[in-house]
């Protein structure tokens, strides 16, 4: 390999990037074609690296692993059931008022628009909002009716759903319970000095953003729903559990907030100026003072790489890969970042050869020595 080390870089990457662009394009073929496959896949893998932690924490007590995983599954779907029976009543029921409130929000914030564009006309100032105004209620009319018909296509997909969700689990369990074999054969593929550095790498990469966002998104969502209530912001239990869910992800927070704040503009712009207020004190000191702390080890991103991982993982594998881009995007950089390929050792007979012509002045420093 001593020739590709004498190659001038531009064109290593010449030679090598026509091989990568037809590997990644037959890669995105197998992976149309087997989309659903990878997807519960990849599922099922996301879900047994997270629910790991308490299996090997039960694991401590010298429980059976097979006991443990069942505990942890029986456990989570518990969870998941009262939180179910608790939340998603009220969460439709807003729904459905905020689906029908919408309109006359929409007509409000219209009557708004006029009455700003009467001041400014009375002030003589060169504004004219009226056809922004028409534009903006064309527009939210159409997508609420798209969004209307979407949900109504959304019914015969839901018995798919519902066998994927069971090949989820069942991958799932397997994977808690024979995950570390199937592992560390992927890695014998590798070569022996990255696999052996990859593997804590993308363990570490995975294990501090998902963590990490998962904690941000619980105090974020909880901190949100209370000032929203407090503030009697309407459907606050919806907004604050929304802003909560889209914290998940990266500019998620931002994204939602600035939803949110225009939806309740709508009705009452003094009241989107409180939201929008609210939501970003309590967004900085989530993100700024406890998601440092949280995600400290996580290896950093330039925004403008998280927003192309995240482009790319959502054309990729949808929302899937929307959740996994980053973490991915993280890990290449962690393995591949400062890797460079290693010289090659000398072959037996220049080592021979070397030493054949040392001898000869070793041996007549040898003869001068008294």
């Amino acid at each position: 390999m001593d020739w590709l080390n004498r190659l001038p870089r531009w064109m290593v990457w010449g030679l090598a990037l026509p091989l990568l662009v037809l590997n990644g394009w037959a890669a995105l073929l197998i992976f149309e074609f087997f989309r659903s496959q990878f997807t519960i896949f990849l599922t099922a893998t996301l879900l047994s690296f997270v629910l790991n932690y308490p299996v090997q924490f039960l694991s401590k007590f010298r429980l059976p692993r097979i006991l443990a995983i069942v505990i942890v599954l029986l456990g989570t779907f518990s969870i998941l059931g009262v939180l179910g029976v608790i939340l998603v009543p009220p969460l439709v029921a807003q729904v459905n008022d905020l689906s029908g409130r919408l309109p006359s929000w929409i007509d409000s914030g219209s009557s708004q628009f006029t009455a700003f564009q009467n001041w400014a006309i009375s002030l003589n100032l060169p504004i004219d909002l009226s056809s922004l105004a028409a534009q903006l209620q064309a527009k939210i009319t159409t997508q609420l009716q798209s969004i209307s018909a979407s949900v109504l296509s959304l019914l015969p997909d839901a018995i798919g759903g519902v066998v994927d969700l069971g090949l989820t689990v069942v991958l799932t369990f397997y994977l808690l319970l024979h995950g570390d074999r199937l592992w560390d054969g992927i890695f014998l593929w590798l070569p022996e000095a990255w696999g052996s550095s990859a593997r804590p790498l993308i363990k570490q990469n995975f294990q501090n953003y998902f963590l990490g966002q998962i904690t941000v998104a619980l105090l974020m969502g909880t901190a949100m729903t209370i000032a929203f209530v407090v503030i009697r912001v309407p459907f606050g239990l919806l907004f604050g559990i929304a802003v909560g869910v889209m914290a998940i992800f990266p500019f998620g927070p931002a994204l939602s907030i600035t939803i949110i704040s225009f939806l309740t503009a709508l009705k009452s712009i003094w009241l989107g100026v409180r939201v929008v207020t609210v939501a970003a004190v309590i967004d900085q000191v989530v993100e700024n003072a406890i998601a440092p702390q949280l995600i400290g080890g996580f290896v950093g991103l330039n925004p403008v790489w998280i927003l192309v991982s995240l482009l790319l993982g959502t054309k990729i594998a949808g929302f899937l890969g929307l959740i996994v881009a980053v973490p991915v995007a993280s890990s290449i950089k962690s393995i591949f970042g400062d890797r460079t390929i290693p010289p090659s050792a000398p072959s037996p007979q220049l080592a021979t050869e070397s030493t054949e012509s040392t001898e000869p002045g070793s041996s007549a420093l040898a003869a001068a020595q008294p």
